[in-house]
């Protein structure tokens, strides 16, 4: 796979990236472990991954602290990407695009990360009590104060039910639309996997058009596409997985064919070939512009992660995963 670079922060592509979100967030919070997570993003680094994704509601705060303690050592080797626009509370988050916000938001990161310029600053979420363009503007003067060095947004909205895949990213696309006004948008972040494919209908062609990266976010499925998990086995109360419709027992196993295809097909190319990097060579392969991020919490599987660059998928291997049943989930 070619790596070359693109906008204005220069993001690599042909790569695979480092999710960091499952350290701290979201994910089995007994497997959390400061040290394991620090080695893993060492592993990352020193397995040829640069990019390195993290949000401020990650912990929150603590992912980026994380991070901090790596970039303190490792600076030059990453390209460091995090996120503003959404608070935490006790039960809820909610939005805040005011531009004071932002502003003062993008200082407590770059705290935390122990960095002078954050290489990708991402709007998570708008605010809808606030203009688009105002958060995009104040946002577009930290990249004038050095702060920053390109910009980036999040796909609006969850995973829609397949009847309206087709407009699933309508919002974002006139979001994005909106704010190419007032300053480029170097990068899109929205959700891409073999069984979520709806990316690939307007979102990325809009941003292969315009040399917009993409960063293909959740590329493995939330961990399904690995074949590590099996149905009924049960997740923890603060994983979201917990209450995801294609992580019941009944669609885990209903859609445990679309993983014993990928492990077919990583039988054909040989001993050390796994689904997950099936699935991340196929993201890898789908457009010029994309960067898979996958998350992970151990090294071993950052490493076998970053070695889905070196997988060359056949017409053969495209046509079978193409043939693959949809994904389902409790909404179908």
């Amino acid at each position: 796979m070619e790596r070359r670079s693109i906008g204005a922060a220069g993001l690599e592509v042909g790569a695979v990236g480092l999710g960091c979100m499952p350290m701290s967030w979201a994910y089995t919070g007994s497997q959390q472990r400061g040290e394991r997570s620090l080695r893993t993003v060492h592993s990352a680094l020193d397995s040829g991954v640069s990019l390195l994704d993290t949000a401020d509601m990650y912990g929150p705060f603590t992912n980026e602290l994380l991070l901090g303690r790596v970039l303190k050592e490792r600076r030059a080797d990453a390209f460091v990407s995090t996120k503003v626009g959404l608070l935490v509370g006790d039960q809820h988050i909610v939005a805040n695009g005011r531009p004071g916000y932002v502003k003062r938001a993008c200082d407590a990161s770059l705290r935390r990360l122990q960095t002078d310029v954050i290489d990708l600053y991402q709007l998570h979420r708008a605010d809808p009590e606030v203009p688009v363009e105002e958060t995009w503007g104040a946002m577009a003067e930290l990249v004038g104060a050095g702060k920053v060095r390109a910009l980036g947004m999040c796909a609006v909205g969850a995973r829609a039910p397949r009847r309206s895949a087709g407009h699933l990213h309508e919002g974002t696309i006139r979001q994005l639309e909106r704010i190419q006004q007032v300053f480029p948008v170097s990068a899109v972040q929205a959700e891409l996997s073999v069984w979520s494919p709806e990316a690939l209908e307007r979102l990325l062609p809009w941003c292969e058009a315009r040399g917009v990266g993409f960063l293909a976010a959740m590329p493995l499925g939330n961990g399904f596409l690995s074949g590590t998990l099996t149905p009924g086995q049960g997740f923890e109360p603060d994983d979201v997985r917990a209450r995801h419709p294609r992580f019941t027992a009944e669609m885990m196993a209903a859609n445990q064919p679309v993983v014993a295809g990928l492990r077919r097909i990583a039988r054909r190319h040989g001993p050390g070939t796994t689904p997950a990097r099936v699935a991340l060579a196929w993201v890898l392969g789908s457009g010029r512009h994309v960067v898979p991020v996958p998350g992970t919490k151990r090294p071993e599987w950052a490493v076998e992660n970053a070695g889905a660059t070196g997988l060359r998928l056949t017409p053969h291997d495209l046509a079978e995963i193409a043939a693959l049943p949809a994904a389902r989930g409790s909404w179908d």
